[in-house]
């Protein structure tokens, strides 16, 4: 059975001071995946807010520009480009352009360690 369902700003819910639709995991009875992903919608003009996680990450840009900050380090991006986010660094996206910024982010483990987890993850 093929699923599909659209990548829309009309599907997602406010997280990390933008809207985000949560891609992976969907709903059904199928285990979890080891990758989570998500679709972002940043605003003209508009920053989320700074994020820090146990799970390396992913941007795929697909539209718009702007700026990502990165544990003291600024870069700009644009359309077309991928951003790789190492685990436990904190980063906030800038958006200083006229139109909105989009990007899938696919980050993995799914889920973060627990403290004292010892659990070994593999790709």
């Amino acid at each position: 059975m093929i699923t599909k369902f659209r990548i829309e700003e009309a599907s997602a819910v406010p997280e990390f001071g933008m809207a985000c639709q949560r891609l992976i995991p969907w709903a059904g009875d199928q285990p979890e995946p080891p990758v989570g992903a998500m679709a972002c919608f940043l605003p003209a003009g508009a920053a989320s807010d700074p994020d820090l996680h146990d799970q390396d990450e992913i941007m795929i840009v697909l539209s718009g520009g702007g700026t990502i900050e990165l544990d003291g380090e600024t870069a700009e991006f644009g359309a077309g480009e991928m951003i790789v986010l190492p685990r436990n660094k904190e980063h906030v996206v800038r958006n200083p352009l006229d139109g909105p910024c989009t990007w899938v982010s696919f980050y993995w483990p799914l889920r973060e360690p627990r403290p004292g987890d010892t659990t070994e993850v593999r790709a």
